[in-house]
């Protein structure tokens, strides 16, 4: 109970004020407040469980306090004078003292920068230790001392350090000669061992009130850098930590060498390797074919009192590896690096251009070299030159005095040829050759008559194909500027002579002479000269007999003289073709059946004229007077006469299958089959006669008709029929069948168009006193459409009429009205009265 007491005193308000007295309104008023002590580290740490609350502290802690806060003060006020004067060196600092606690102070007599204050606060302590171990120089001599004082009063700073961490090990009760506790035990942190000491908490017992928790730690986790609570990836579980007393001692530290004397005469005896020139570039080649970056990236170096543009980052921190060394004198080795590095650079420059001498010597040997064989080629083709120049003057001189013969000019160039054959083609020799040999030539050709002797200057005119072309393919260019000597030669000697004989001599309907002198020619002719001859030659003269030939009065047919030229003219026979077509029709459309000369004349002409062509002839001029000659044949087995078959049988390869099938299956077979069917149905008849007869029609259709389905399928229906007369079956009278169908189908149409005649047609009943015409022309008149005969115009026998835009046929005993369902074309149907006026209104242009 004291203690909760004790507790609510601490809690209440009385003791924050002293002083005071009470008010007239009854309430307490306090004079002051009392002033209370700041909250202490312990205090933040353990709250209510500390040793000892601030605000009950002694007065000796309070007075103390008080006194601490005046003398410091005083110290402020009243500057120590005494004190030796602080040197500081310009842009030196402790690299290894925190910002925080650097503070500014008094600038000295070697400093150029300070802070605006006059004066530093320096605590006691502080002033001491810079009495101690802070000496200032600003020289680098004096750099260098001070470094080394601050280097050894770091290292007793840190000895303390060490010395206060076991004390503080040995108060919270490790004793010296046990090993240290290991690392993330709760031993290791002595603060957080005292703050659970405080609390209660007891070694080796578990956490909680009942000490039911955990008694080990909880183990940290090494996670990777930047790594999110949810990542597993790349993550590995820390290996179990091992104390101290399990793993092996370290090796013993190697004996302390004594340190090597320095600017000492034995020392300087011994020398460092040289590196030579070889060995210095061998070694930079080494380092940039191991090194060869993607891309080059500069640095800037703004450490200095210059900026510095780096292209990589060797030799960045020599400096900080120096000081961090304690390098003795880092400005005498700075210098002598920089020596080295420009003796290298300059090195490494004078190898790069004495490379770059080297390469312009091996260029310029290489260069000569070029020079000297291109030299010596002109030399050698000036001589070839000279030799064919000397040559060519000599052939000159022998045209000029006419010793030049033929022969011996083709010798002489021969043998140029085969001396120099690049310099002959090269040098275009064979013009040269053309030159002197086109009048030698044009002595030898004359008179020459190519449609008598076609033969004539083959063997000439082949040395000089084989001189002047030799193994060269023809140009099938037509244009003259390109034309090759052996062309142009040949187009002035040959191709005027045959240009003569052609016009004056030669017949087109005696193709002989002509084809004879080009088959002895066709290999030495050039294209483009038998292109001239087809053209300004051959075709005019065909053209011209074409257009003379009349087909009524010649008697020799014109295929005999046009057919020899189509493997030569190629596509030129089109034009002829179109000319022939056109006597043929003319001569056609009064031709007869019985004349087999038309066979004879026209047939040739199948394979020349175009598919197209040649069927339009056929239809329009042939086959109409084949189906006559079969309308008027009569099949008669006691007396029969086959020469209107045998008429049509003979254009069985001419006119098309399809059309011939056709032509015969209609006006034909179905004669044929109603005579056999009268044959098998009279009395007795004889089947061995019958059998003969049978397979005489048979013989006597050609093979392309027999290879036809449909020809085969009405021969053997015949055959089936006899089959059946065989075996004493009732036979069906050919194409009964079908006409049975064909009427009952016609019948029932015109019966149900008569019905919806009747129910629809008729408006009114005044139209039944009417007759059928009387009353379809009225109803036009009503519906103001146009009603009149068509002239010459007739449907089964019955006139046609125009109703409105629509050709009507009218069956007035049926009471039917037959409507032409397209104009042009053959096809009628039953319609009524409405649908009349829809096809009107359908034709009637919008």
């Amino acid at each position: 109970m004291e203690e909760d007491a004790e507790g609510m005193d601490r809690l209440d308000m009385d003791g924050d004020f002293v002083g005071g007295r009470f008010g007239r309104d009854g309430e307490f008023y306090y004079q002051s407040r009392r002033e209370r002590a700041p909250q202490t580290r312990d205090d933040a740490l353990y709250g209510v469980f500390a040793e000892g609350d601030s605000d009950y502290d002694s007065e000796e802690d309070e007075a103390s306090r008080r006194r601490r806060r005046r003398k410091r003060g005083k110290d402020e006020s009243e500057p120590d004078l005494t004190r030796p004067v602080q040197f500081v060196s310009k842009g030196i600092s402790d690299p290894q003292k925190p910002e925080e606690e650097e503070e500014e102070q008094r600038p000295g007599l070697g400093q150029a920068t300070f802070s605006s204050r006059t004066a530093a606060v320096i605590s006691e302590e502080d002033a001491e230790e810079d009495q101690e171990g802070y000496i200032d120089l600003p020289t680098g001599f004096g750099q260098r001392i001070a470094e080394g004082a601050r280097a050894r009063r770091e290292e007793k700073e840190r000895q303390e350090e060490s010395a206060k961490r076991r004390r503080k090990a040995q108060s919270a009760g490790f004793e010296p000669g046990k090993p240290a506790p290991a690392p993330g035990s709760l031993e290791s942190n002595t603060k957080v061992a005292k703050m659970m000491a405080m609390m209660g908490y007891k070694r080796g017992e578990g956490l909680g009130k009942n000490a039911q928790g955990i008694t080990a730690p909880v183990e940290t986790t090494l996670r990777p850098k930047n790594a999110g609570l949810g990542s597993v990836e790349g993550f590995k579980e820390p290996k179990a930590f091992t104390p101290k007393e399990k793993l092996t001692p370290p090796p013993p530290p190697p004996p302390a060498k004594k340190e090597k004397q320095r600017w000492s005469k034995k020392a300087s005896v011994k020398k460092d390797q040289v590196m030579t020139k070889n060995e210095l570039l061998a070694r930079r080649a080494e380092q940039e074919h191991d090194e060869q970056p993607a891309f080059v990236q500069k640095v800037i170096d703004m450490r200095g009192p210059q900026a510095r543009v780096l292209t990589d980052l060797k030799g960045l921190s020599t400096e900080h590896e120096m000081e961090a060394n304690d390098v003795p004198m880092p400005e005498l080795q700075y210098n002598v690096r920089l020596l080295v590095e420009e003796t290298e650079a300059d090195i490494v420059r004078l190898d790069g251009q004495l490379q770059r001498e080297q390469e312009k010597v091996a260029s310029l040997v290489r260069e000569k070299e070029k020079v000297a064989k291109q030299e010596a080629l002109q030399r050698h083709q000036l001589q070839v030159m000279e030799t064919i120049a000397g040559v060519l003057e000599q052939v000159q001189v022998d045209d000029t005095t006419g010793l030049l013969t033929l022969a011996g000019l083709l010798k002489t160039f021969q043998e140029l040829k085969v001396r120099f054959e690049e310099e002959f083609k090269m040098c275009s020799v064979a013009w040269v050759a053309c030159r002197f040999a086109h009048p030698l030539l044009i002595r030898v050709f004359q008179g020459w008559q190519p449609l008598q002797n076609p033969s004539f200057g083959l063997e000439v005119m082949s040395s000089w194909k084989d001189l002047l072309q030799g193994d060269q393919p023809y140009d099938f260019s037509d244009a003259t500027e390109s034309m090759a000597p052996y062309a142009q030669l040949v187009s002035e000697v040959i191709l005027p002579a045959v240009r003569i004989s052609g016009t004056n001599s030669w017949e087109a309907r005696d193709p002989e002479p002509m084809l004879r002198f080009l088959e002895s020619w066709e290999r030495l002719l050039p294209p483009i000269v038998l292109h001239s001859i087809l053209e300004h030659v051959i075709m005019p003269k065909l053209t011209a007999a074409v257009d003379s030939w009349d087909p009524r009065r010649e008697k020799v047919p014109i295929h005999v003289w046009v057919h020899p030229w189509l493997p030569t003219l190629g596509q030129r026979i089109e034009t002829l073709c179109h000319s022939i077509r056109y006597k043929l029709s003319s001569v056609l459309h009064v031709w007869q059946a019985h004349d087999s000369s038309a066979y004879a004349v026209l047939s040739p002409w199948k394979g020349v004229f175009d598919t197209a062509s040649w069927e339009d002839l056929i239809l329009r001029y042939i086959v109409p007077k084949l189906q006559m000659a079969l309308q008027e044949f009569q099949i008669n087995p006691a007396s029969q006469k086959f020469d209107q078959f045998n008429w049509v049988m003979i254009w069985a390869s001419a006119v098309p299958v399809h059309h011939m099938v056709h032509m015969l299956e209609v006006d034909f077979f179905s004669k044929w089959q109603q005579v056999l069917y009268h044959w098998l149905c009279s009395p007795n008849p004889d089947f061995n006669e019958i059998m003969n007869w049978y397979k005489g029609w048979r013989g006597l259709f050609p093979p392309e008709l027999l290879a036809n389905e449909r020809i085969r399928m009405l021969l053997t229906s015949g055959l089936e029929m006899m089959n059946q007369a065989a075996e004493g079956l009732e036979l069906v009278q050919p194409g009964a069948r079908e006409n049975v169908g064909f009427l009952r189908a016609t019948e029932k149409r015109q019966f149900d168009a008569a019905q919806q005649a009747s129910h629809r047609a008729v408006p009114g009943a005044a139209m039944s006193d009417m007759s059928f015409k009387d009353s379809i022309q009225e109803y036009a008149v009503d519906q103001g459409l146009l009603f009149m005969p068509r002239v010459g115009k007739f449907y089964k026998g019955m006139p046609v009429y125009e109703f409105g835009t629509v050709s009507v046929c009218i069956d007035s005993a049926k009471r039917l009205l037959y409507a032409q369902l397209q104009e042009g074309a053959e096809r009628w149907s039953s319609v009524s009265l409405t649908q009349l006026l829809e096809m009107n209104r359908m034709a009637r242009p919008r």
